[in-house]
């Protein structure tokens, strides 16, 4: 059996030559029909957030409110194979966090790199979201007031403490 090095750069090329041939009836000239429209069950995929400090670009802008998407599968495998992760697994994160992050401001090219220059508080405030949105499904916390002990749920994807 042949072995073969699988990177985060070749795993598109390698999936598709493991992808099941098209089989007798699938080789004619007529294409396959288009499914039907997909319908909106209610799925929300996409969740907004707010940075505590935010990310601040190389021309000093910073970038606070945000939107992360749903993970998929193949996002929690992808990490495994980056050999970044191989050599570091605290690395992990990073590559995971890169990968479903849409947008960071104005930015919607997010990559390692921007989440690598992010401030720690962030960083750890965009692993509970992450684990909130794809464990959990809601973006709530159940809290309880120090002072009068009474409980309370918050929205943990934006808004500024105090504001309702």
């Amino acid at each position: 059996m042949r072995r073969r090095t699988v990177t985060a750069g070749n795993l598109d090329e390698i999936l598709q030559m493991t992808a099941p041939a098209p089989g007798p009836d699938q080789s004619g000239a007529a294409p396959a029909p288009t499914p039907p429209p997909r319908e909106d069950h209610g799925l929300r995929t996409e969740f907004e957030f707010e940075l505590p400090r935010g990310y601040v670009d190389e021309a000093g802008t910073v970038h606070r409110h945000g939107a992360m998407r749903l993970a998929t599968a193949r996002d929690e495998l992808r990490p495994q194979i980056d050999l970044r992760v191989k050599e570091n697994p605290a690395y992990l994160s990073v590559v995971l966090l890169s990968q479903v992050i849409t947008r960071i401001g104005t930015i919607t090219d997010v990559h390692a790199g921007i989440v690598e220059r992010m401030y720690a508080t962030d960083v750890a405030f965009l692993q509970d979201f992450y684990r909130r949105v794809n464990s959990e499904g809601h973006t709530r916390a159940a809290v309880t007031c120090p002072h009068c002990e009474g409980g309370f749920e918050v929205d943990l994807s934006g808004g500024r403490l105090g504001e309702s």
